[in-house]
């Protein structure tokens, strides 16, 4: 009859299993996919924005450029204005003089020798102010042709600033619409890391040795190892099993899109360790954490989706060296994280 009752008690548990598992396989499958999405989507995105900014830096070595070349355009017109006045000012001068030799050559005109010099003289002042004239006239035509070159720049400079401000009107909504896509990533991985909690919650029990700290499942260590050790116990096997399960269950809810994964942190409470196996808190710490991601593995978890840290006693989860102190800061935690 105690057999009887122990097979009734069982019955249950083995009529429940296979739906779970059809369940989970299911959710794995659309979580893939929706993985897939978002990897591709930051893909394009990352490539988008990678071009927009070559494409900038080019636009922006053109403007420098273009803005030199005005600058010295500006400073050859300078120069030019400048030959401009001095010939005008020798202009001047040679008419100047050519005014004074002909009142000259009015006023002594009874006298031929005179007259030859001054005329001689009037020859030259008029050659030299045609000769002025000729540089005045190169100059300005050269003025002129500058001055359209200073347009053209002026033009090819506005467009160059358009297409920047363009540019960057781009880039800033592409980084919004990046930015928007990533805040909606880290809330459906915060809404996904809470059904993982609710998912294990349910799995595990009620137990006085597991707790949810801020986005963290705590398990006390005792739970799957002995004091000083790295070997995961049966009772440690049959929790983690669970926790499997619901890795995969929730595993299959998750779009492909969504770059997450579970870490698996181990800590030491701050009693040294010194032995063949753990000179240091750290390896006792870090080899606890592989032991348990090396279960989760063989228990069906994707191992690109799990990683182990080891903390040591660096982190304490309590102040103090109590005992039950120590027994709360030496721990396995789980958190499902954006990787």
């Amino acid at each position: 009859m105690a057999s009887s009752r122990r097979i009734r008690g069982r019955a249950p548990s083995a009529d429940y299993w296979p739906g779970f598992v059809d369940a989970m396989a299911t959710l794995l499958l659309v979580l893939i996919f929706l993985v897939s999405i978002f990897m591709l989507t930051q893909f394009f995105l990352a490539k988008s924005i990678t071009g927009k900014d070559s494409a900038l830096n080019a636009l922006r070595s053109q403007i420098a450029e273009l803005a030199d070349l005005l600058a010295l355009q500006q400073r050859e017109n300078a120069d030019l204005q400048s030959t401009i006045a001095s010939l005008t000012d020798a202009l001047e001068t040679a008419e100047g003089e050519q005014s004074r030799l002909a009142g000259l050559l009015a006023a002594g005109a009874g006298s031929s020798d005179r007259e030859a010099v001054l005329l001689s003289e009037l020859d030259e002042e008029r050659k030299v102010s045609a000769q002025a004239l000729a540089q005045v006239e190169l100059v300005n035509q050269q003025l002129a042709a500058l001055r359209r070159q200073l347009a053209s720049l002026e033009q090819a400079l506005e467009a160059a600033e358009a297409k920047d401000r363009e540019s960057n009107a781009q880039i800033a909504d592409l980084g919004r619409r990046l930015n928007s896509a990533l805040a909606q990533k880290v809330q459906e991985l915060a809404r996904y890391r809470s059904e993982f909690f609710a998912r294990l919650k349910q799995a595990l029990g009620n137990r006085d040795d597991i707790e949810v700290v801020g986005d963290r499942f705590v398990f006390q260590s005792e739970i799957f190892f002995a004091s000083g050790s790295a070997d995961i116990s049966d009772e440690g096997k049959r929790e983690l099993r669970k926790i499997a399960v619901a890795i995969q269950e929730i595993a299959v809810g998750i779009p492909d899109d969504t770059n997450w994964i579970l870490r698996v942190d181990g800590h030491t409470d701050a009693v040294p360790i010194n032995t063949i196996a753990f000179p240091s808190n750290w390896h006792l710490a870090t080899a606890r954490a592989l032991a348990v991601v090396r279960y989760l593995i063989t228990s069906g978890v994707s191992e690109k989706r799990i990683a182990a840290t080891g903390f040591a006693e660096h982190h304490p989860l309590v102040a103090g060296t109590s005992a039950e102190a120590n027994r709360r800061n030496r721990r396995i935690e789980f958190k499902l994280t954006e990787r």
